[in-house]
């Protein structure tokens, strides 16, 4: 089981496993297969592929952290590395089943979805999400040259062809061009972020699906007193609970609108 540990004046969770064994028995929890093949009419890579291309980008981001300020994470440490696999590479794939429905609904029409992760960051859940998924196409939109740098870097180094880097504002991404805008939300979702993100969706016409904002959030009373701020932005949502492994004792969410 966890435990509590005080370090100073702050109260961290230690998990019951190393780092490995977090992200093995972590991504087995989440229901992904052991070997690459197809979720429904979706292509994806199974556990023994994930944790090979996942171990080389924690890698990546343990070397230069520090350098680059890309996670609020300590690093060359197991506590930190157990921090980056749950907190970080787990919470990103949590929904990837959802996300995984709402590609399969653009892979029906014959084409590879197009996907971008506003303020990708250290690329979460960009970065995670392109392992899995390596037929849809994902932009990953960073202002920050130093963070693209590494976005780079980690493209190139686990191979990821389906991956783009684009340095720019989310404001200046392209308009009506994605399928699907993921967005890691650490902050409130106000009126003005989102129409700007929404701005980037395709629309919805003659019968066909408009494209999809999906945002990982926290608890669910202050995700429904965030949506009716903006409800006349937003419209509608669905908010679906998110089972992260080894961190049942914090609400997540993924909030969908469309």
């Amino acid at each position: 089981m966890k435990k509590k540990e005080a370090v100073g004046n702050i109260e961290r969770i230690v998990f019951p496993f190393m780092s490995g064994e977090l992200l093995s028995k972590g991504l087995e929890a989440l229901g992904l297969p052991e070997d690459d093949g197809l979720y429904r009419t979706v292509g994806i890579r199974g556990r023994k592929s994930i944790i090979f291309l996942v171990s080389k980008y924690l890698k990546e981001l343990e070397l230069f952290n520090a350098v680059f300020d890309l996670v609020g994470a300590e690093t060359g440490t197991e506590q930190g590395r157990s921090d980056l696999v749950v907190r970080h590479i787990l919470d990103s794939l949590a929904p990837w089943k959802e996300i995984a429905r709402l590609i399969g609904d653009r892979a029906e029409s014959g084409y590879s979805p197009e996907i971008a992760d506003a303020g990708s960051g250290a690329g979460f859940p960009g970065i995670p999400l392109a392992i899995i998924f390596p037929e849809a196409h994902f932009t990953l939109v960073e202002r920050m040259s130093k963070r693209c740098a590494f976005l780079e870097n980690c493209k190139a180094i686990l191979g990821l062809k389906n991956v783009s880097v684009l340095n720019s504002e989310v404001e200046n991404a392209s308009a009506l061009f994605f399928d699907i805008v993921v967005f890691r939300a650490f902050r409130p979702l106000d009126r003005e972020m989102t129409q700007t993100l929404m701005r980037m969706l395709k629309p919805g016409y003659e019968g066909t699906i408009g494209g999809r904002l999906a945002a990982w959030k926290a608890k669910k009373e202050k995700i429904d007193v965030e949506m009716a701020c903006i409800a006349d932005v937003a419209g509608s949502f669905k908010c679906i609970r998110l089972d992260v492994p080894f961190l049942a004792h914090e609400e997540r969410h993924l909030v969908v609108i469309p």
